[in-house]
């Protein structure tokens, strides 16, 4: 059994070695986690120097942290390590361990990564390489996991999939196609992009939607409030002059139906929870999931650009897979990974069981209505012709198809936010400064006095 010789971190902040056996790097990088120890180096020890410093007495694996103290020799940097941490020193060890991984760390990670690879790193060379250059010790813990894994003669993604809170889905399968396919440069350069466009869509959706929902947030709360604290004051100034004039009607009604909704508010809260729990469990349902994914594809606004995004996807792992000469059944099956989407997957199913009974793999996704004509039509003159060679020229544009869709987005989401926050700006003026402006203007005192 393989020796190891490890550095790592206790909770208090020391630093300590130990040499163990164990069946391979990651089971002990499990194994020390367990025991709440933090990982900082971990080194195979050779065969020469096992049999030169072998002790008289075969050592058991450490499994419990117990014994892993008991055997550990401790280093520190220095005499001060010794001493008792300054709570500068605890706080800043408390936010380096619980340091969180932001999509940031991610890209970084992909893009250098890619680079390696696409210098002729091999795998486990590449994440040496970057482990060492990671500051986040949260990150830098998956990255050992998944280099051990390596090591252990395992795919990256494997490993991934225990950090699915992590690393995205669409993420973890572009590398499965990649590692399966031969083509993990190309996978990689493919996620870079993928995460590079998310971040971008986000922050332009954050640009539109945020300063719109605040505003629509604190018009809601001058409403309710101007409804509550106003309105019975202005009632309250009528009654005490005696004025036949009145309030508007619409200001009379949500007055009442705000004072109802105070009174009894466990029934709409009660209303809503039902609701929202309804919902919840029919969607956990396969024919709710389904229905749920399939109204992802039609909804109003964003479902053109969801499945646009959902088929360049996997067009592209389609790609990588017959330029490595994958079969058409074979490349499809492996690409379905990349797609998340219910509706899809069952398109993609029904494609390969076409092709089992020698009918064309493109005739569902034209029935389903979905998918664009041109590329249907784009794919089935790449059967007649050379596919791989058309599916380049489809995944061409089916880019531009994207950002044409995204620029249609970008201008029809404002005006929508716009016309939401409009309304509710209208039945704002209706309801509270009508009757604001009715009392600045005075004109109930004529009628308090029988004018």
């Amino acid at each position: 059994m393989p020796t190891y010789t490890y550095r790592a971190m206790t909770k208090n902040g020391l630093v300590v070695k130990n040499k163990v056996e164990s069946s391979s790097k990651q089971n002990l990088i499990k194994t020390l986690k367990n025991n709440n120890l933090l990982p900082i180096s971990i080194e195979q020890m050779s065969y020469k120097t096992r049999i030169g410093s072998a002790p008289k007495r075969q050592k058991k694996n450490i499994t419990d942290i117990h014994e892993i103290m008991k055997n550990v020799n401790t280093t520190q940097l220095g005499e001060e390590r010794q001493k008792t941490l300054s709570t500068k020193e605890k706080i800043n060890l408390y936010f380096a361990r619980s340091e969180r991984i932001t999509n940031r760390d991610i890209v970084i990670f992909t893009q250098n990564f890619y680079l390696l690879k696409k210098a002729n790193f091999n795998n486990v060379h590449a994440l040496s390489t970057l482990i060492e250059s990671t500051e986040n010790l949260s990150f830098k813990g998956i990255l050992e996991d998944i280099l051990a894994g390596v090591e252990a003669g395992e795919s990256m993604y494997t490993t991934m999939e225990y950090y699915s809170n992590v690393f995205p889905y669409i993420y973890i399968n572009m590398i499965k196609v990649g590692e399966l396919s031969g083509s993990l440069t190309n996978s990689l350069e493919q996620a870079v992009k993928y995460l590079d466009d998310t971040e971008k869509m986000n922050k332009r959706l954050k640009s539109i939607l945020l300063p719109n929902i605040a505003q629509f947030l604190l018009l809601l709360v001058m409403l309710f409030v101007g409804t509550l604290v106003a309105i019975p004051a202005i009632q309250g100034v009528f009654e005490e002059l005696g004025t036949q004039d009145t309030l508007p009607a619409i200001t009379l009604w949500f007055a009442d139906f705000t004072k109802g909704l105070m009174n009894n508010w466990y029934i709409p809260l009660a209303i809503i929870v039902a609701i929202v729990a309804s919902i919840v469990f029919y969607v956990r349902t396969p024919k709710g999931k389904y229905n749920f994914h399939y109204f992802k594809y039609k909804m109003p606004v964003f479902g053109e650009l969801i499945f646009a995004i959902d088929f360049s996807r996997l067009m592209k792992a389609m790609l990588l897979n017959l330029k490595n000469g994958m079969r058409i059944q074979d490349a499809l099956d492996v690409s379905k990974n990349v797609v998340q989407n219910y509706v899809m997957l069952s398109i993609i199913e029904t494609s390969l069981n076409n092709i089992i009974i020698g009918s064309s793999w493109i005739e569902p996704f034209e029935k389903s209505g979905l998918a664009n004509p041109m590329i249907t039509e784009m794919l089935k003159i790449g059967m007649q012709t050379d596919l791989t060679e058309m599916m380049e020229k489809l995944v061409e544009y089916m880019e531009i198809d994207i950002d044409n869709i995204m620029q249609k987005v970008m201008k029809a989401l404002p005006q929508i936010v716009y016309a939401i926050v409009g309304a509710v700006l209208i039945f704002f003026v209706l309801v509270v400064l009508v009757p604001c402006i009715q009392v600045y203007m005075g004109n109930f005192l004529f009628s308090a006095y029988g004018v």
